[in-house]
């Protein structure tokens, strides 16, 4: 072993890292490296594998890479909805890195954080790593950083990046009392890496990745910017990912009576002429989540142009307003045609809190 670590150093390159499966499942180390995650240069370890989502979360502008360890032969479970079950052992990893110009992505980048979820024999813990000068490191009360670029029009931007404190994984993460995956969902994932090549979905299970695939009849999230798949599909798969973790009846806001989960079929229970349980300054004086046809009178949108705390959604994740997930929602409404405007019930309370 000695004489093969030696020939590599000679030939300049250095040996591959090596997955500290026991530090993984026992401590929160002090820095990312400590796990043998990747190499000084960020080259993953041997069976971390990289994985793609057909509609990923809006982050600012941030580039996102996705990986998957997996313990030695052990396989993630098929499940139609919800993330795929992973088994005790695994991780999830998801790196945060800025182009220095939005208009040439994957070109000069900045690396930002590197998020982990680690499946512990008690559960799924969630740990934020802050890159530093000498590596990333571990932020238990999360930071802001003060990143710069030029964004999608040409213009320089300075933005306070919000890395999560561990309560604020918890509740982008929660199914009821548990913390969960929410990107791997075998919909998000049925498509090739990157958006071309071999289904993700068929990949794993050929490898012995996943169990239970059937042969047929895997749901399918769209891509939300692919102007070549169906309206409605890209804006249910745009919801999905970017609000059902918060909306859906086992989420932090289930009292909300909104859920946007992809499976979801009930117009009320999507927002149409749903009036809020509660709303506030949230509601910005309309009275539906979604009044079909009227994008500017629904508080679906409102929300998601807003860019104040205790009003924007999602609340958490972005300080930027994501301007084409926008004009995606506000072509949606705007397309489910006109109607009229319902009456309120007599007697009705007026909503005084702030959840939509």
């Amino acid at each position: 072993m000695k004489r093969a670590v030696l020939a590599l150093l000679l030939l300049g390159a250095a040996p591959a890292p090596v997955v500290q499966a026991d530090l993984l499942l026992c401590a929160d180390a002090p820095r990312l490296a400590d796990y043998g995650l990747f190499d000084a240069q960020g080259r993953p370890a041997p069976g971390v594998r990289p994985y793609t989502l057909n509609t990923p979360l809006f982050s600012d502008g941030a580039e996102k890479f996705r990986f998957a360890w997996l313990p030695p032969e052990t396989k993630a479970t098929y499940r139609a909805t919800g993330a795929l079950t992973f088994p005790v052992g695994t991780v999830l990893v998801k790196r945060f890195a800025f182009a220095a110009d939005l208009r040439r992505p994957g070109q000069a980048l900045r690396p930002v954080e590197t998020r982990l979820l680690i499946h512990r024999p008690a559960g799924w813990a969630a740990l934020s790593y802050v890159e530093q000068d000498g590596g990333a490191v571990l932020k238990r009360a999360g930071a802001k950083l003060a990143v710069q670029f030029i964004d999608t029009h040409g213009q320089p931007r300075t933005i306070d990046y919000a890395v999560p404190n561990q309560n604020q994984c918890k509740t982008c993460h929660q199914d009821g009392d548990a913390i969960t995956p929410i990107g791997p969902t075998a919909g998000n994932l049925n498509g090739g890496l990157h958006g071309s090549g071999g289904n993700q979905l068929m990949t794993w299970a050929a490898s012995g990745r996943l169990a239970g695939l059937p042969t047929a009849g895997w749901p399918k999230l769209a891509r939300w910017d692919d102007p070549s798949e169906p309206l409605d599909a890209r804006a249910r798969a745009y919801l999905a990912v970017n609000c059902s973790h918060c909306h859906s009846r086992a989420g932090f806001a289930s009292n909300s009576g909104l859920y946007l989960v992809p499976e979801e079929t009930v117009p009320a229970h999507l927002g149409v002429l749903k009036r809020p349980v509660a709303a506030g300054r949230g509601s910005g004086g309309h009275e539906f989540s979604i009044l079909p046809g009227q994008p500017d009178k629904s508080i679906l949108l409102h929300r998601i142009l807003a860019s104040e705390p205790g009003i924007m959604m999602p609340q958490f994740g972005r300080s930027l307003v994501h301007e084409e997930g926008a004009a995606l929602i506000r072509q949606w409404i705007a397309g489910m045609g006109i109607v009229a405007m319902p009456t309120a019930p007599t007697g009705s309370a007026p909503a005084t809190a702030a959840a939509p």
